[in-house]
């Protein structure tokens, strides 16, 4: 994981191509577009996603330094500060990052990239860090950064002066990504922590609907459900909800990834989350990166909502989970960012429920069916999200959806 005790500037190296142009300076055939571009970022604080952060003389800090509440127990304080988007001179699939920090022994300072994809969704967080820079999931016209700062164990913080950025193309990566998203078994626990803040500032209410994964990298923005799950208890009763938490047991455990991309972790089988290996197999002498002892194998945390209303779970279970952002396609969400959207085995508003959208959560849809007519025959058109799960097309945001 990308730390720094202390950096030094970039040289900056954007050429001002299209403003030549415009001046009439050059002309066209003259314009070369540049190859990677440079710039220092702007680190103040005062977007509304930005977590536990605070500018304090000339260094962003972390405003609150008492111990998180987690499912597993206390955590150091973190916070984030979330960059507006940027988009880059070039196309663009790795971006290099250099600190100017002061970070104490045990805290640290994680510098965070994503990009969008073709299909407008953002793709995963990559760390970068000090001749590390993110290898992003495909190439991009708009970037985003995210820095975290993580407290020492002893409560002492990190501070953030500067942040210098440089954008370019690596070396092809090959293996394009799948149509198709990830999905495997994993073991789930319930998280509780009702009126205590999840890693993304959330706070959590009763009967909430969000779930924890063990990285940063699939970490989504309050109150934006950028990256979704599918979680289902059995077939017939499935909900799809945002990763607002990280946890359990681990914060660079991305098993979802193949092992060549995996953070951390990677002699495990990918969907096989390194708790689960230490409580059944005694990976690393049973224990989780942290050094803690694993007593139970679980690799996602659902809120009680979910684990209780929308899955039915009574216990910590196995679940069947489908980590949507590993796949491409069409998505949307939900027009009422605050109710909760049934999900029914056919089109028809009368089917069984199976399912739930969770509020603020995405879904991957495949087409629009139409419902039961009346009297005319014309019934309105509902969104195959799945396999015998529907719901109402004018209660998600779509468009240019084929017919089924």
């Amino acid at each position: 994981m990308p730390t720094w005790r202390s950096g030094r500037a970039l040289v900056v190296a954007g050429a001002l191509a299209a403003a030549a142009l415009a001046a009439g300076l050059v002309t066209p055939a003259a314009v070369a577009v540049p190859s990677s571009e440079s710039w220092a970022a702007e680190v103040a604080v005062g977007g509304g996603d930005d977590t536990n952060v605070v500018a304090n003389g000339d260094a962003v800090r972390l405003d609150d330094l008492r111990a998180r509440t987690t499912s597993r127990g206390p955590a150091p304080a973190e916070g984030e500060l979330l960059l507006a988007p940027r988009r880059p001179a070039a196309i663009t699939d790795r971006v290099a990052a250099e600190a100017t920090a002061d970070v104490p022994a045990g805290a640290e300072v994680i510098v965070a990239v994503r990009g969008t994809r073709d299909d407008g969704t953002w793709g995963p967080w990559s760390e970068a860090g000090p001749g590390v820079p993110a290898r992003l999931s495909e190439p991009t016209v708009e970037l985003q950064v995210r820095i975290t700062l993580v407290a020492a164990p002893d409560g002492r913080a990190p501070a953030l002066r500067r942040l210098w950025l440089t954008a370019d193309r690596g070396p092809a990566l090959g293996t394009p990504r799948p149509t198709e998203p990830f999905t495997a078994r994993v073991f789930a626990t319930r998280i509780g922590l009702v009126g205590n803040n999840t890693a993304n500032g959330h706070e959590v209410v009763r009967d909430d609907r969000f779930v924890a994964l063990p990285s940063r990298r699939a970490l989504a923005p309050r109150c934006s459900g950028d990256y979704t799950v599918r979680v289902c208890s059995r077939p017939d009763r499935c909900t799809w909800a945002p990763v607002w938490d990280v946890g359990p047991w681990n914060t660079t455990d991305d098993h979802w990834n193949t092992p060549e991309r995996r953070q951390a972790f990677g002699d495990l089988p990918r969907g096989r989350p390194q708790a689960e290996a230490a409580f059944t197999d005694g990976y690393r002498g049973g224990r989780d990166g942290s050094g803690r002892r694993v007593t139970n194998p679980a690799g996602i945390d659902l809120a009680d909502g979910t684990f209780r209303d929308d899955l039915g779970l009574t216990d910590n279970a196995y679940v069947t989970v489908t980590y949507l952002w590993t796949g491409t396609g069409p998505s949307g969400s939900a027009l009422d960012r605050e109710a909760r959207l049934d999900v029914r085995a056919a089109p028809a508003p009368d089917a069984p429920v199976v399912g739930v959208v969770a509020p603020r959560a995405r879904v991957t849809y495949e087409c629009a069916a139409e419902g039961p007519g009346g009297r005319t025959g014309i019934g309105p058109r509902w969104i195959r999200v799945g396999d015998a799960q529907y719901v109402p097309a004018d209660r998600v945001e779509v468009r240019d959806v084929p017919a089924c």
